[in-house]
């Protein structure tokens, strides 16, 4: 991961800590990070603290669109950080964020905005 990204914090409504997910996902730390690890959620420092945005969530579960768009982010050679801010920057060709449009079952659009960003 990069050095914190400064600004970050205004991009999400809510950012979650990994204590916030364990209490929320009802699971261990050692998963949480798993699912970093398999890109089901992904990070970001924010304050130099790993958080997470509420966006990437749906109620208490992972966004299950999620994982492959991050894949496609993390094969194009994004950090976890800057693949964070990508999901959450307005994208004028989308006409929202890609997290918004993803969230809005736009999975394919969001798909082929990540993939051209080689």
């Amino acid at each position: 991961m990069s050095a914190t990204l400064p600004g970050d914090d205004a991009l999400s409504e809510r950012w979650l800590t990994v204590p916030d997910l364990v209490d929320l996902l009802g699971v261990s730390p050692g998963r949480v990070h798993r699912l970093f690890e398999e890109r089901t959620l992904l990070p970001a420092r924010v304050d130099g603290v790993l958080r997470v945005p509420t966006e990437f969530l749906d109620g208490t579960e992972p966004l299950p669109a999620l994982r492959g768009t991050l894949i496609v982010l993390g094969d194009n050679g994004l950090t976890d950080d800057e693949a964070v801010r990508w999901m959450l920057t307005p994208d004028d060709a989308m006409g929202t964020s890609p997290i918004a449009a993803l969230r809005a079952n736009r999975k394919a659009e969001v798909r082929r905005a990540a993939q051209a960003l080689l």
